[in-house]
């Protein structure tokens, strides 16, 4: 095998790793985005629209907007991107709950994760189930591992009959 071919070999290896380990990391699909802050170096500050399919429930799909930090610390990674963050999931297709969530066994599950600095600091969607009212709701935060940010938003699924 020659050294091109093992390092091919190596690279899909390492890209199967980190999709099992980081599944909600590379989920999100950039939509779009607009430019808040104009920087003389590196790209502008920024808001941008991602949307995110639940990865355990079919028919459900997320839209984030979160602020992206430019420059040229922006432009090679080191910038800390702020805690403000926007959440609408709407119902786009049949949904049909897993017996875990019907159960409220995956409450507070985490449904997506996006890194917001260097080191610590992540954007979370996670996911909670009302029963009563048939209802899924999504909640998006900024956390670090010392002190986090009180910044929320929610966005509620009321689960109805699909045509």
């Amino acid at each position: 095998m020659t050294s091109f071919a093992r390092m091919l070999k190596r690279t899909g290896y390492a890209m199967l790793v980190l999709t099992l380990l980081f599944p909600t990391l590379i989920m999100a699909e950039e939509i779009g985005s607009v430019s808040t802050k104009f920087k003389m170096l590196g790209a502008n500050d920024k808001i941008i629209i991602e949307a995110f399919d639940d990865p355990d429930i079919r028919g459900a799909t997320c839209y984030l907007s979160r602020a992206k930090t430019g420059g040229v610390s922006g432009a090679v990674g080191i910038a800390e991107d702020t805690s403000d963050a926007s959440i609408a999931c709407r119902q786009v297709g049949p949904i049909t709950l897993p017996k875990n969530i019907k159960n409220g066994k995956a409450d507070g599950e985490e449904v997506f994760k996006k890194s917001t600095s260097l080191l610590f600091k992540s954007l979370q969607v996670v996911r909670f189930y009302d029963p009563k009212r048939n209802v899924l709701i999504y909640l998006t935060y900024s956390d670090r591992i010392i002190e986090g940010s009180p910044k929320n938003s929610i966005s509620t699924i009321p689960i109805m009959p699909w045509p």
